[in-house]
């Protein structure tokens, strides 16, 4: 089986104009092959008969649970979940590439998930798409469904919930590594009677489904995080935390994007 890394060398010759049958020739790959990776080019799923927690008669709690509540605030933020003919799923996330070490945090966070299953970054336009497969992403996470998220219900089951509840600075971590931002705002005031710039850091997590952004405020509340809502235009999607000790309960938990 040839990996993501050689088949996206192979398509990038493709590309150049060059024919299947030429670039077949320079690489001894079939030019079936190569034309079925221009469909899809994720590996199919070879790890059928790995286990999985959620789907045996009796569940069993999740292995690596703190992992799985910040790869939950990932998904939630900037996840989804495709579905091949097969019946296999394709867990992606797509992280900046600003973020290198977000990026890297990421991808072990979804191999614990998964641990049987390879872990592949394919690279986009300004992000990199951490992605895996298997038959039991929508197991693990049952927010999947049809449509966008803000546009239908997202809730917790009662098993995730326990898992936040146990491990909620794993999932505001998540949460802000996806959708949330440290910033450092600036503002004048009079001192003396003269003008001074004064700098103060503050979170913002930005999100259009009043669900996620709710179970972001709910796990902030629970921690002793204040926050406040900020609206952009009409619409409240943003949640800030500024207050001083907030900020440096944040900063000792989930500090800036790195």
């Amino acid at each position: 089986m040839y990996d993501v890394k050689t088949r996206e060398q192979v398509l990038a010759l493709v590309a150049q104009g060059r024919s299947l049958n030429s670039v077949s020739k320079q690489t001894g790959i079939s030019r079936a092959a190569i034309r079925s990776w221009q469909t899809r080019l994720e590996p199919l799923d070879t790890n059928r008969g790995e286990p999985c927690p959620r789907c045996a008669e009796t569940p069993t709690a999740i292995e690596n649970p703190s992992s799985y509540a910040y790869l939950l605030g990932l998904y939630l933020g900037d996840g989804w979940i495709s579905t091949s003919r097969r019946g296999v799923h394709f867990l992606r996330i797509a992280c900046d590439d600003a973020w290198p070490g977000l990026i890297d945090a990421c991808a072990d966070a979804v191999q614990l998930a998964r641990p049987g299953n390879k872990v592949f970054r394919l690279q986009r336009e300004g992000c990199k798409n951490v992605t895996c497969w298997s038959k039991h992403w929508p197991c693990l996470f049952p927010q999947h469904g049809p449509g966008k998220k803000h546009e239908r219900r997202i809730a917790l089951e009662p098993w995730q919930q326990e898992i936040v509840d146990a491990h909620p600075w794993e999932f505001i971590r998540g949460l802000i590594h996806s959708d949330g931002c440290r910033i450092t705002n600036w503002a004048t005031r009079m001192v003396g009677g003269e003008r001074k710039r004064y700098e103060y850091p503050r979170y913002f997590f930005t999100n259009r489904s009043d669900d996620i952004r709710k179970l972001f405020s709910d796990t902030l509340t629970a921690v002793g995080v204040e926050w406040t809502t900020l609206a952009r235009g009409s619409k409240p999607l943003n949640i800030s935390v500024a207050r001083r000790a907030s900020v440096a309960l944040m900063d000792a938990h989930v500090g800036p994007k790195y």
